[in-house]
């Protein structure tokens, strides 16, 4: 089934460092990433955008004894593969990729920037995007702060939470009260 056409997919963070194998790996991490290229191969949808964590110094970001909540391993730094997108998604995938982090932590798409400086909310209202279906790494983290930000900027949000991975999977209770406290939908499937 196509998507309206006023309704566009939000990939998050499906990258090599955070699929198997990678420093900050998520289960299931390369499940999504195939699943989520084969629904944008499907044409599902007229607008496909994604995100991508583009680490050069995020000062405490990046930790030797990281505490996974507010510091972490080394990961998707500028240059190296881990920051690459997970096979078999593609930059020709995407009308525009968001870059985000460079210099400071950053888990919300809407904190990216395109090669040409806009933002992500801008980029979509000039696309004539409303609604925003989000899917990606991780559900519980980047995931989560792209949907609030959306929400937040007055776009109709659904999470596809069977097209997500979460760092720690008990916490999805709250993070799916705290999405719906935000008028965001969360679905387990397309």
């Amino acid at each position: 089934m196509k998507a309206p056409a006023s309704t566009a997919l939000i990939v998050v963070d499906v990258q090599n460092d955070f699929c198997e194998g990678g420093s900050l790996a998520v289960a299931g991490g390369a499940q999504v990433a195939s699943d989520v290229a084969a629904l944008v191969e499907s044409g599902a949808y007229a607008t496909v955008v994604a995100t991508r964590d583009h680490h050069i110094d995020p000062g405490s970001h990046f930790s030797e004894t990281p505490d996974f909540v507010d510091s972490w391993p080394r990961h998707c730094v500028v240059g190296t593969p881990g920051a690459e997108l997970h096979e078999p998604l593609r930059a020709d995938h995407f009308a525009a990729v968001f870059l985000k982090g460079e210099y400071e932590a950053a888990y919300s798409g809407f904190e990216g920037r395109d090669s040409g400086g806009r933002l992500l909310a801008d980029w979509l209202r000039d696309a004539g995007v409303t609604h925003v279906d989000v899917v990606g790494i991780a559900t519980d983290h980047c995931v989560r702060a792209t949907a609030l930000d959306a929400a937040r900027e007055g776009f109709g949000v659904r999470v596809i939470e069977g097209l997500t991975a979460a760092v720690t999977p008990e916490n999805l209770i709250h993070v799916r009260q705290e999405l719906a406290d935000a008028g965001a939908r969360v679905s387990p499937s397309r």
